[in-house]
């Protein structure tokens, strides 16, 4: 039992909120669907609340892709375990690495490595628009981190594979190798280090992927 006095005060851990924010302007994939908001009930005579319907493609906004986004026969993400998406991880800066993160590219913060990566490329991550030669992943660099335990990646762009794809080549490691992932994440103001992931998946039985609210607390 603690011997620490109820009334002691409480160093409360510092939160990063990696999640870029979502409305209408929000980029999306060329041809997904964007953020759209309606009411379906607004505050008035004779009704007491606000009440939105939303309509949005799952990859809106910081997301988490389930093995369904690119196998006919993967699970959806509200069957997904959660164990991936919550504990120790690490923030790699790769910032302007290039059309493709590479192994030589994280080689500087590879000890100790947990089981939890994120990968920032980006100076500045483009809200206002969809970046079309985003930076993705080499396959060769997730096959490096699934050797080292690792479970999940995250990037901050849209994609872990080039926007104009059709093989989807990092997209099928992940699949091989069992890899959760996350995509566009917001890790400006992100310091390289280690942190505790937290970016749960919403369960969503059919669905190909879920919005997750992704924040880092320091350790």
């Amino acid at each position: 039992m603690s011997d620490t006095p109820f009334n002691a005060p409480v160093r409360s851990r510092r939160l990063w909120d990696i999640s870029p924010p979502v409305h209408r302007a929000a980029p999306v994939f060329p041809g997904d669907t964007p953020y759209q908001q309606q009411w379906a009930a607004t505050l008035g005579p004779g009704c007491p609340v606000n009440v939105a319907t939303l309509t949005l493609s799952p990859h809106v906004g910081a997301h988490a892709d389930a093995p369904l986004h690119y196998s006919p026969e993967g699970a959806a993400v509200g069957a997904l375990d959660l164990a991936p998406y919550l504990g120790p991880c690490r923030v790699i800066h790769a910032i302007d690495c290039g059309p493709l993160v590479q192994p030589e590219h994280l080689r500087h913060a590879m000890q100790s490595l947990p089981p939890r990566v994120l990968v920032r490329t980006y100076a500045r991550m483009p809200q206002d628009r969809f970046d079309t030669a985003l930076p993705a992943f080499a396959p060769r660099t997730l096959e490096g981190l699934a050797d080292l335990g690792v479970l999940l990646v995250g990037i901050d762009s849209a994609s872990v594979d080039p926007a104009d794809s059709k093989t989807l080549d990092s997209h099928q490691v992940l699949r091989r190798r069992g890899l959760r992932v996350l995509e566009n994440l917001l890790l400006d103001a992100v310091p390289e280090g280690d942190y505790e992931l937290i970016a749960l998946p919403l369960k969503l039985t059919e669905a190909d992927a879920s919005p997750v609210r992704a924040v880092l607390r320091e350790l």
